[in-house]
Order: structure tokens, then sequence, then C-alpha cells
């Protein structure tokens, strides 16, 4: 079989996400460049009763080896600027976490992590989507899922200016709001620093719209 797809045409949410949790292409079957060198395991936390989504980028090695998303520091900041707790962050029934490659994809020469697979949001990320009816909140966390949840004009704009942004995107559509976002890694503690106005603006309107939703 040269493809992995789903096991039928409209199979159930259950068998979908199984699927997914199962799914070896950028291993066995790469579309794009030399296959993924980590043995796959594909890490998405979701339900079809959530109402809020977090679009990030892909798993670390700390989350790979766990297989539990943002189990790190920068999952400990991203808590933080969302204001909820542990057991709020990694309840499913609440809160999806959905990130653009689903599997760790390795590392570079120099230690940094290579770039989210594009297999995943080929074959994946829009069937996902459509079956997740009530998402009222939506996280984009930084460029590769910003490009794909909110356009290729964030690409010419860069993160921070699609970020300085944040009301028009949020603005856009009463139905899902949407919080594009800069990576809670440790990597931009300069960035954090530099625009102060993130955290007076925007933290504080995202964290009123998460305790509206989950209280």
């Amino acid at each position: 079989m040269s493809d992995f797809l789903p096991n039928s045409d409209d199979p159930s949410f259950e068998q979908f996400i199984s699927d997914i949790r199962n799914c070896r292409v950028c291993h066995d079957h790469p579309r794009y460049g030399q296959p993924m060198e980590p043995e796959p395991r594909p890490i998405i936390q979701v339900s079809q009763t959530a109402c809020i989504c977090i679009a990030s980028q892909a798993p670390g090695t700390r989350v790979y080896q766990s297989g539990k998303p943002f189990n790190d520091a920068s999952g400990v900041r991203l808590r933080q600027w969302m204001g909820i707790s542990d057991e709020d962050f990694y309840d499913d029934s609440k809160i999806a976490i959905i990130p653009m490659g689903f599997c760790f994809p390795g590392l570079r020469s120099d230690g940094s992590d290579l770039p989210p697979r594009r297999e995943c949001k080929e074959i994946w990320r829009s069937q996902l989507f459509a079956r997740l009816p009530n998402l009222k909140l939506l996280l984009t966390i930084g460029g590769y899922a910003q490009r794909w949840h909110m356009g290729p004009q964030t690409a010419k704009q860069g993160v921070t200016e699609t970020v300085r942004a944040w009301r028009q995107y949020y603005l856009a559509d009463p139905s899902l709001r949407v919080y594009p976002l800069p990576h809670p890694s440790w990597h931009n503690n300069r960035w954090l620093t530099q625009n102060v106005w993130f955290e007076d603006e925007v933290l504080p309107q995202l964290r009123s719209d998460i305790r509206s939703l989950i209280a």
C-alpha cells in the first residue's frame, strides 16, 4: 500500500482518530524528502466536545518521549498564558491539541527541531477539523499554524506582525475566535521582553474567553 488513508469513506470519529494514531506515512511512504527518522508516534489530544483548540507546531523530544502534548517548559508557559490548570489543559472534552505535524520530525545537524512534516496537513487536518463541531476558540501557535489556519498573508508579515494584529483575526468570525500566538518556548524570551504589549493586551482577553468557555 503506497499511502495511508482512513479505513473507510466515512469512518466513525473513534476509528478516524485510531487511524491518525497508527499513521506511518512519513516513515514508511514519505511524500516529501527523506523518510522521517524517529519512529512514528502521532501525538494529539482531541474529542468532538472540545470547545478550544490549540494548533501548535510539532512535538519536541520530551513530548515525543512522554506521549503527552506540551509536557515541557513550553507547556508550563502556555498554561500560564491561558490561565488554566494542568487538569483543565489535559481535559480532552474541553481542549483539543492538534499540531501541524503529529509526530516529532527529528533534529537538524545543529540540534534544532526539523519543521513539521507536510503529510499531516494534506492527509488528516482538514478531515479532522471537519469533525470538530463545537470549537469556539482557536489558538494558532507560530508561523506554520498561522499560515494554515489564517491564510498565506501571515507568511509575508511574519509572526510578530500577525500577533500584533490579533484583534483583526479575533473579530473576523464571532463563531470561532482566533488568537495568533508566538511559541511559548524559552527561545522567545527576548521577544516577550521586547513586545510587552502581548502580555498587557492579548493575554487578559485570552484568559477571559477561556474562563467563559470552561467554567
